[in-house]
């Protein structure tokens, strides 16, 4: 049973009172509580009507080519993004998580608060519709759509042009340690560019590890 104070939250951000219970109870659930249903598959649903929503609002508020649109699509539905907005609605302490997975810091999660966003998003879709979802992406994404996330060039891409810009080698990336347990896996890059020197950066997945070190790069030798 959804408690008065999840029930509240569930409302306040979706937009819409909880129908159906089970449904909000499995988005909030992470597999390590043992519970057959969890947020996995709404999650996977949750993701596709996300890019849907920032898509359709890219497309009706910039008249940026494809690629650009294409860029900040991708930042905007990012991992990071998505964890970062769920830390802004205090998701955290709402979700339902095993003994062992809270433990390990899950609650803090950028990987398990960016599915579990997803798998919220998932279940106003359904019990909802489209644009009830659609309303929830945007209300939630309303200051991150506004600001200039996913406006500037990507890291990695910058860092390329300035070692061609600089006639260096390219970039070579190399992952130099993954550690910690599955749902909380961290992974630490090393970019570097041949007689200039490295930067290190570690992250929730390689993909932000890889970004984080070139920007850091960036910062030391750019």
């Amino acid at each position: 049973m959804l408690g008065p104070e999840v029930r509240a939250f569930l409302t306040r951000h979706a937009g819409h009172e909880p129908g159906d219970e089970t449904l909000w109870l499995a988005a909030l659930t992470h597999g390590s509580t043992g519970e057959k249903r969890n947020y996995e598959r709404l999650e996977f649903l949750g993701d596709r009507v996300l890019g849907l929503a920032v898509a359709e609002w890219l497309f009706q508020n910039s008249d940026e080519a494809e690629g650009r649109l294409s860029q900040r699509l991708n930042a905007l539905v990012s991992r990071t993004t998505c964890a970062r907005i769920a830390r802004e609605i205090g998701l955290g302490p709402h979700m339902r998580l095993g003994k062992q997975a809270r433990d390990d810091g899950g609650e803090d999660s950028d990987n398990i608060l960016g599915d579990v966003i997803e798998a919220l998003i998932g279940a106003c879709f359904i019990e909802h519709g489209f644009s009830a979802a659609r309303d929830m992406v945007r209300r939630l994404w309303a200051d991150t759509l506004a600001g200039k996330t996913g406006k500037r060039k990507h890291p990695k891409s910058a860092l390329q042009e300035w070692a061609a810009g600089n006639r260096r080698r390219m970039p070579e990336y190399r992952l130099v340690d993954r550690s910690g347990p599955d749902h909380a896996l961290r992974f630490t890059v090393e970019v570097q560019v041949h007689n200039v020197g490295s930067a290190q950066a570690t992250a929730h997945s390689k993909q932000d590890a890889e970004t984080l070190a070139a920007e850091e790069f960036m910062r030391k030798f750019g």
